[in-house]
Parts: structure tokens; C-alpha cells; sequence
């Protein structure tokens, strides 16, 4: 089964999130199918804190996906921007 997850990258203290479409057996920082976006949460100032490609997106929810439930947050945030 596919998973919209999000992959953990960044330093320590200085997270940074890729939301990728990933098998949900794979672990969290591996392997993915595509890369789908990104969240950065300690985004200061001008710095970008959220992009998602929503047509790639529901391409894989309409290929069967599921969604987790902070990227779901996420995807909401964006639609909403």
C-alpha cells in the first residue's frame, strides 16, 4: 500500500520535512516513489514553510493512497494559502 508521509531530513534541533508517496513498509527515511513536497516548521522571516504539489497529490489518492494524519493538516493548510 502506498503512504503520504512525511520523511524526516535537516540537521539536529533543525527539522525539515519532505512529504513523499512511499510503500508503508519501507521506514520513515527511506526509499520513496516520489517527492511530493516540503514542510520547514522553524521557517523564519521570508524563508518558505510549506509547498505541495496538490495534482501529484491526487494523482497517488486516486491511485489508492493513504494520507497520514499530519500531512493531511498539512494538505489542508496549503489549500487554504
Amino acid at each position: 500500500m502506498v503512504t503520504i508521509r512525511l520523511a524526516r531530513g535537516g540537521s539536529k534541533k533543525r527539522p525539515f520535512y519532505h512529504i513523499n508517496a512511499t510503500d508503508s513498509r519501507t521506514a520513515r527515511d527511506s526509499r520513496y516513489l516520489e517527492r511530493l513536497g516540503f514542510f520547514n516548521p522553524v521557517a523564519r522571516g521570508a524563508e518558505e514553510r510549506l509547498r505541495v504539489d496538490a495534482e501529484r497529490v491526487q494523482y497517488w489518492v486516486s491511485q489508492g493512497a493513504q494520507i497520514s494524519d499530519r500531512v493531511r493538516k498539512l494538505l489542508k493548510e496549503a489549500a487554504q494559502a
